[in-house]
């Protein structure tokens, strides 16, 4: 669930360690995951959105906007080598305190075009650069309000000058109204599915 324009402070009010690592990015979209689980499982979401199997298994029209995208990009050349993360944009590992640096970075994207940055026990950064924009994607493990945690995942971005400003205006209603939310339905339906498959484990209820 996408939250308000008025709810970012959902995002901004957390004291996330994203909030020094990034201050020169804007938050673009704050989205609730329907993922409840105990307080220490942000990891087991994180492996989870990283082994996931997106756009593969979304709906015909989400594979065929995310295929358009690429298509053209690889056309125009937004998304060379040259254009990402360590070419055009440092990355932001280079910017990270000490303890920051000394923690986990995360676990490898595989042909996803996101490097983790970090992962602490509430949250987890990862980023990519093309020619359009510097963009991070941060999910944080929050409180619901009924003892339980659940994710959240916010997008900031920073665009390259004009050009990426008209692109992320371009692209908005494509992302909130198709790409995303096929997305977090995904996540959100490969949570329960391990959830009850943990609990014929281990005998528990399921998440």
């Amino acid at each position: 669930m996408r939250l308000p324009n008025t709810a970012h402070t959902a995002h901004t009010s957390r004291p996330w360690r994203i909030h020094e690592v990034a201050a020169d990015f804007q938050v673009e979209d704050v989205w609730a995951l329907r993922t409840p689980g105990g307080q220490d499982e942000l990891p087991r979401l994180v492996s989870q959105i990283v082994s996931g199997d997106f756009p593969a298994d979304a709906p015909l029209v989400v594979r065929f906007v995310w295929e358009a995208r690429w298509k053209i990009g690889a056309l125009l050349g937004w998304d060379d080598k040259d254009t990402s993360v360590g070419s055009r944009v440092a990355s932001l590992r280079e910017r990270l305190p000490r303890d920051l640096r000394d923690a986990p970075a995360g676990p490898d994207f595989g042909e996803f075009p996101f490097t983790s940055v970090y992962q602490l026990e509430d949250e987890f950064a990862a980023e990519m650069a093309n020619r359009t924009v510097h963009t991070v994607m941060h999910i944080g493990w929050v409180p619901d309000g009924s003892g339980r945690y659940r994710g959240q995942m916010a997008v900031l971005v920073k665009p390259n000058g004009r050009f990426g400003a008209a692109y992320l205006a371009a692209i908005k209603p494509f992302r909130l109204l198709v790409v995303y939310p096929a997305l977090l339905r995904l996540i959100e339906r490969d949570w329960r599915a391990r959830g009850v498959e943990m609990a014929k484990r281990t005998g528990t209820k399921d998440a």
